[in-house]
């Protein structure tokens, strides 16, 4: 019997052991006393560049004023303030076109119930990189995938030289080339649809925007991101923000799914 008993506790637990949550991460510089020393110098690749590999989170700080959620402890308002309002650090504000100005107004009123990640819809960019859920930058010769936990979602920012589409067709996360200036990588975006939010407060983008993030990887556990979008139709004049991610170690992405197990549709949602 205790043999069974131990073969089924064996079994329960390989799962858990199985999704590397605890799994130290390779490679990551010591300081004298054996802990990690995130303000190590910058790894290199093999041609000398930056690496940006790793797994990151927004930077924590401090909670932004704002609708009634916050004071009843939403999860997703203990990061950044980007995740809330993307101007929150600018003097000012966002330079909103009056429809804009409008728009967001009308969704904070809302506390973003109409949030289309409320939908289960993709945060699109450059929203994903204030995201509450981590990230995973994989970086290779012409290529750098960002991955994140939620919808298991993907963007891909090419490094081999090749122009941005003209005319593409509208996506979430739009189309990215990145060229190096010095150790920074500047990445260009176009091609994002229309009614992407890019914060939980609604500030709008359009279809006409066009995206300039600058990586900059300060040391080993310091991760800085420049984000300029100049889009006309929602804004009166192009605006950049500064996101700083921090490494996450011994640990791996998981699926966020955001419809599953849901049950709702089933019930309400019957068709004949």
């Amino acid at each position: 019997m205790k043999t069974l008993i131990a073969i089924v506790v064996a079994a329960l637990a390989a799962p858990l052991s199985a999704q590397w949550l605890n799994y130290p991460t390779p490679g990551v510089p010591k300081a004298a006393n054996g802990q990690p020393n995130l303000s190590a110098p910058v790894p290199k690749t093999a041609d000398g560049k930056p690496d940006f590999s790793g797994i990151w989170r927004v930077e924590r700080g401090r909670v932004a004023d704002g609708p009634p959620c916050l004071t009843r402890g939403c999860q997703e308002l203990r990061t950044g303030d980007q995740w809330l309002d993307f101007g929150a650090g600018l003097s000012g504000g966002l330079p909103y076109q009056p429809w804009a100005a409008d728009a967001k107004k009308q969704r904070m009123d809302q506390e973003g119930k109409d949030d289309p990640t409320s939908w289960c819809l993709p945060l699109g960019v450059p929203r994903l990189l204030v995201s509450p859920e981590l990230m995973k930058i994989v970086q290779t010769p012409g290529l750098m995938v960002i991955l994140n936990e939620r919808n298991a979602g993907f963007r891909q920012v090419f490094t081999d030289g090749r122009p941005l589409p003209e005319d593409p067709q509208p996506t979430w996360n739009g189309y990215s080339t990145a060229k190096w200036e010095g150790d920074t990588l500047v990445v260009q975006t176009n091609g994002l649809r229309d009614g992407i939010w890019l914060d939980r407060y609604g500030s709008p983008i359009t279809d006409s925007a066009k995206v300039t993030e600058r990586f900059r990887r300060t040391n080993y556990g310091s991760l800085e991101i420049g984000v300029t979008v100049d889009d006309p139709k929602a804004y009166t004049k192009p605006w950049t923000a500064k996101v700083t991610e921090r490494i996450v170690l011994n640990t791996e992405l998981m699926d966020y799914i955001c419809a599953e197990n849901e049950k709702d549709m089933k019930t309400h949602m019957v068709g004949k």
